[in-house]
């Protein structure tokens, strides 16, 4: 797997991460650099850990699955993708309640943002890639991308958090399709 294709993965998950750190600097109480910091930090921890996690699961099942894992990846790649457009398309309900950067709203959230990390190391396994890197890189974008989301959501509001998501939910649909054509390929 390319560095480009790590990113734009990377930039895929990290997308429902940005639109919460959106909505997240829109509420009074994560105005500040203690906030920002605890979003991205969690926030890029937990888009580390998930893929980790997901890739010794998925280690352990890939010698079942070798002859079909290219439709697997897709369909993960796909739910995942079809659940971030989902979401995109549906009004927020009570994310501006209370402060996302502390205690359990903080931990859910950041669970929540992930588990779609989850299932992409699952996918690294059945290709045979590494974990580490990617879910560096991944951990590392999505930090980067909170802070722009919460500076984002300081200064415009929840105007473009949404197509932000549905953006990040095509671009994972669509490196799906390209890794199974490319297994078709060859």
């Amino acid at each position: 797997m390319t560095f480009i294709e790590i990113l734009f993965i990377s930039v895929g998950l990290a997308m429902d991460a940005f639109a919460v750190s959106i909505c997240a600097g829109t509420n009074e109480l994560t105005k500040g650099k203690r906030p920002t910091f605890r979003l991205s930090f969690h926030f890029g921890l937990f888009q580390f850990l998930m893929p980790v996690l997901g890739w010794f699961l998925g280690s352990g099942i890939q010698r079942y699955i070798e002859a079909y894992d290219h439709w697997v990846v897709l369909g993960l790649l796909a739910f995942v993708g079809l659940k971030m457009i989902k979401s995109g398309f549906e009004k927020d309900t009570d994310i501006k309640k209370g402060d996302l950067s502390k205690g359990m709203n903080l931990v859910m959230v950041s669970i929540a943002t992930s588990l779609d990390a989850f299932a992409i190391g699952i996918s690294f396994a059945m290709l045979n890639t590494g974990v580490w890197y990617p879910s560096i890189i991944i951990g590392i974008v999505t930090a980067v991308l909170s802070i722009v989301g919460v500076r984002v959501g300081n200064k415009l509001g929840t105007k473009f958090g949404k197509k932000m998501e549905i953006l990040g939910g095509i671009i994972l649909i669509i490196i799906g399709i390209r890794i199974l054509i490319g297994h078709i390929a060859t």
